[in-house]
């Protein structure tokens, strides 16, 4: 069962994702694991300032992913945390970290773990799609909006009902 700040960062991102990322939040809570979502959908306006973080602002590098090339920005991709009595845990060398990304492998999700030049362990992708947003999504998204992107998705995903999807 997740919380309503991961429920509510969850409606902004592609149905798919969210039913995924519900049911592995389900699997972990049986096993006595709770996780909270810190990031779903970003814009490319915030994906811009976090990319400046460390370069042009002051702060750590957190991505290497200018706007338009994160999956967060296409509603593909969550970020989340491990919660121990109520508060994040950010130890991702854990042993619930550990079982937070085996399971999601099981509920159709890949992992920014395994990537080899800037491995992201918070990070949780649909895994029919690329972990790098291509130049056709950019195209589709640039010239029609979103609800066009996640509509291009249905031979991978199979058809969903799109609430409502936010252009950024």
């Amino acid at each position: 069962m997740l919380d309503a700040i991961s429920e509510a960062r969850l409606a902004l991102v592609h149905p798919e994702l969210a039913r995924r990322i519900r049911n592995l939040a389900d699997q972990l809570a049986a096993r006595g694991i709770t996780i909270r979502i810190t990031q779903g959908l970003r814009t490319w306006s915030e994906q811009q300032a976090i990319y400046n973080q460390g370069r042009t602002t002051p702060g750590k590098i957190v991505t290497d992913a200018k706007p338009g090339y994160s999956a967060h920005n296409f509603g593909y991709a969550v970020d989340f945390v491990v919660m121990n009595d109520g508060f994040p845990d950010w130890n991702d060398n854990d042993v619930q970290w550990l079982s937070v990304l085996s399971l999601a492998l099981s509920c159709g999700l890949a992992e920014g773990a395994k990537w080899r030049t800037f491995p992201d362990r918070p990070h949780l992708y649909l895994q029919e799609l690329p972990a790098d947003p291509d130049d056709n999504m950019r195209d589709i998204f640039l010239s029609a909006g979103m609800d066009k992107v996640w509509d291009s998705w249905t031979p991978l995903l199979g058809d969903f009902h799109v609430d409502q999807a936010i252009d950024a």
